[in-house]
């Protein structure tokens, strides 16, 4: 078993959450509430495993976030 950390965001124009996992390409989903969204958010993990023929050990790892502080 591994732990994924999903980033989430509000989407206020569509009024919904969305989630994505930086660590694998094409683990992205929304949900109307955070319980939905964490759902779909296993579910398409679960999918996107699935079809990964590697090790999950040679994954990229989620590190961090940084904030960058810019003029505009």
């Amino acid at each position: 078993m591994r732990t994924f950390t999903a980033y989430v965001e509000w989407d206020p124009e569509t009024k919904l959450y969305v989630g994505i996992v930086p660590d694998i390409a094409g683990a992205h989903t929304q949900g109307a509430t955070l319980d939905e969204l964490q759902k779909n958010l296993k579910e398409v993990l679960e999918l996107c495993l699935e079809e990964y023929k590697g090790s999950t050990e040679d994954l990229p790892r989620f590190v961090g976030l940084q904030q960058i502080e810019v003029t505009v």
